[in-house]
């Protein structure tokens, strides 16, 4: 009987051992993969293959269409459009946005259709390092990823690799591919118009499109553009008040539900989707 006690405890013993060299393992290779991708491209990421692979079995083949570039090659109004779109504290906070998640916590309890808070930061991490879900185990690898880039990599390459991959329709990845594919034209090229639809879409990019856009989508682009876009850096649109962030951050859903209808039923040229004033938005320096 003691022996058998022994022989249990000898094998759990074992089993720690094993666990604790795998966890260590894991962590060493995230820790090891974040500093390789702090200076090189991200090639594709699981989001890319999974829905590609997926829509094998669907109607339609879904490709990818991917070109990374460096930020200096993408233009400022990009750069701009997307932190006031999605997280106008980027450069203020340390991955966590918690005044933009008390905010979805108070908006979730009074509406159906739930909304997250996830800053820059977070959804560079989970579109670079894990898969699309919802479960709390991705969640909780999410603010692993999200602690160990924002220690590891300089905010200016956080949002680089963030622009680089983002979803922005079927197969659409990154700005400079949906730059070509929607305007025929670099990312280095976009003007304020182009980039705050661009941003637009960003809450649901295969729901919400850029060359289709509906009247929300167009009136969200209106919000992005503001009069706040014009600044200098995109560092200064953390400036951007927080009533402005949180009026484009959530207002998605109810009016999305009633006015996610194109202009009209012919396919719309998105660079003339701008509003009646965008010849003086457009003087402003880039």
């Amino acid at each position: 009987m003691y022996q058998t006690a022994t022989h249990k405890k000898s094998k759990l013993k074992l089993v720690s051992i094993f666990l604790a060299k795998i966890i260590g393992a894991l962590f060493v290779f995230s820790f090891l993969l974040v500093i390789f991708f702090r200076f090189v491209p991200v090639p594709y990421t699981p989001l890319m293959f999974i829905k590609s692979a997926a829509s094998v079995f669907g109607e339609k083949f879904v490709g990818i269409k991917h070109d990374w570039v460096p930020i200096e090659q993408i233009s400022k109004s990009m750069q701009r459009a997307v932190i006031k779109a999605e997280d106008h504290k980027f450069y203020e906070h340390n991955g966590f946005d918690f005044e933009a998640i008390e905010k979805a916590i108070q908006y979730n309890k009074t509406h159906k259709k739930k909304i997250g808070a996830s800053t820059i930061s977070q959804q560079t991490a989970k579109n670079v390092f894990l898969w699309p879900s919802r479960s709390w185990i991705r969640k909780g690898l999410e603010a692993y990823f999200t602690v160990l880039i924002e220690l590891l990599w300089p905010k200016e390459r956080i949002l680089e690799v963030y622009l680089n991959v983002i979803e922005l329709g079927h197969g659409v990845y990154g700005v400079e591919a949906a730059a070509q594919s929607f305007f025929k034209k670099s990312a280095s090229k976009l003007n304020v118009n182009q980039a705050s639809l661009m941003a637009a879409v960003l809450p649901n990019p295969v729901k919400f499109k850029v060359d289709k856009p509906s009247a929300y989508v167009l009136k969200r682009q209106r919000k992005i553009m503001g009069t706040r876009l014009e600044v200098a850096r995109p560092e200064e649109v953390e400036k951007s008040s927080a009533t402005e962030f949180f009026d484009i951050k959530f207002d998605q859903d109810d009016e999305a539900a009633k006015d996610d209808i194109p202009r009209s039923n012919k396919e719309t040229n998105p660079s003339e989707t701008a509003p009646e004033n965008a010849a003086s938005v457009e003087t402003f320096p880039l």
